[in-house]
């Protein structure tokens, strides 16, 4: 079994009294040592609060923090071995690069020697050869997060906390640093707890997921699990936006959703079901060709995809095609299908 990095046992959270709502409902997890473990979630479900609590910045109303085997629960931000790169970076806007990755060393009574060669070492990790001498206002935004995490890093922690890292670059420099941040990781063996709500960039980077839902833990798992095997119709729309249909399941393991008899991807109980079905599992066909029919009543060009609306007797279906040579007109009658490898199935 391998060692934990972090452990939550039964840790709950309130601010205020004891009347006051739990915003964290006694929640229990483990990050494995060496793992990058994302924290998903809605606005306002705990996870921020959650990150916080593990960085020491919050202190749990109930239950236990462990890092490394080692109870912290108490213990201040400054006691446990715990870095953190916030959402807005935190940069001091008057030092250097190399000033600030410094800045955490130079307050802790570090050497100097030693402190210029941590600083450039960790400015290596993250591709900042070079850069010693510029200010925070003469780099751009993806440089200025490099920055942040070789400030994080130069301390040697034991955990490294993403806060919504990614959140204010634009889209094609966020997936090159959600590489870059996922490399470093796995390239220095760091054990990670990553908040997000994106979906796309918790699937890319973790190694497991977390869902959290109104303070709890909804699942957890690896990000197949999550996006495959949804446990409820809370995770199987947060994850993918997955639609669900009603649809009964059978001794066979057979599912049927309207017209359509499907494979589910994992062991049913017969009765009635919720199918978790993602836009881009359907295929459309022509009105001939067997299937769920219907007629396009919206569609979006999107360079690489459609972007469909069918209305079906399931009612309206959210549908993304790769088929960008198909010429789908308004009104056209088509005919909906799923491939063979089959579909998510959470209780009714």
């Amino acid at each position: 079994m391998a060692q934990a990095g972090i452990e939550f046992k039964n840790v709950g959270k309130r601010y205020g009294g004891e009347r006051s709502p739990l915003v964290v409902k006694g929640i229990s997890f483990t990050v494995p040592k060496g793992s990058l473990t994302t924290i998903l979630g809605p606005s306002g479900c705990g996870k921020t609060t959650t990150l916080r609590m593990i960085a020491g910045l919050e202190t749990p109303s109930s239950g236990q923090i462990l890092i490394d085997g080692r109870d912290v629960t108490h213990l201040g931000p400054t006691e446990r071995n715990v870095s953190m790169v916030f959402q807005s970076y935190a940069l001091f806007p008057h030092m250097s690069v190399l000033e600030n990755v410094s800045y955490g060393l130079s307050v802790s009574g570090v050497k100097k020697a030693e402190i210029l060669e941590r600083a450039h070492v960790a400015m290596s990790a993250v591709g900042l050869n070079g850069y010693d001498d510029r200010l925070p206002s003469e780099l751009s935004g993806g440089q200025q997060q490099r920055v942040a995490v070789a400030r994080a890093l130069v301390l040697e922690p034991s955990v490294l906390l993403f806060d919504e890292p990614l959140s204010n670059l634009d889209a094609r420099l966020r997936r090159s640093m959600r590489e870059e941040i996922r490399g470093l990781q796995q390239r220095l063996g760091l054990t990670v707890a990553y908040v997000t709500h994106d979906q796309s960039e918790a699937l890319a980077v973790s190694d497991q997921i977390i869902v959290m839902d109104q303070g709890l833990v909804a699942q957890a798992g690896t990000p197949s699990d999550l996006y495959e095997r949804p446990c409820s119709e809370f995770v199987a729309g947060f994850m993918g936006e997955a639609m669900l249909f009603p649809g009964q399941a059978f001794a066979d393991g057979s599912v049927q959703v309207g017209t359509l008899r499907l494979k589910a991807l994992h062991p049913v109980q017969p009765g009635p079901i919720k199918a978790a079905i993602r836009p881009e599992a359907w295929t459309v066909g022509r009105p001939n060709d067997g299937g769920l029919k219907g007629m396009i009543a919206k569609k979006a060009y999107l360079g690489s995809i459609y972007e469909l609306t069918v209305d079906t007797g399931l009612g309206a279906i959210f549908v993304i095609s790769s088929d960008i040579a198909a010429d789908w007109k308004l009104g056209e009658s088509v005919t909906l299908n799923l491939p063979a490898r089959g579909i998510s199935v959470v209780p009714a």
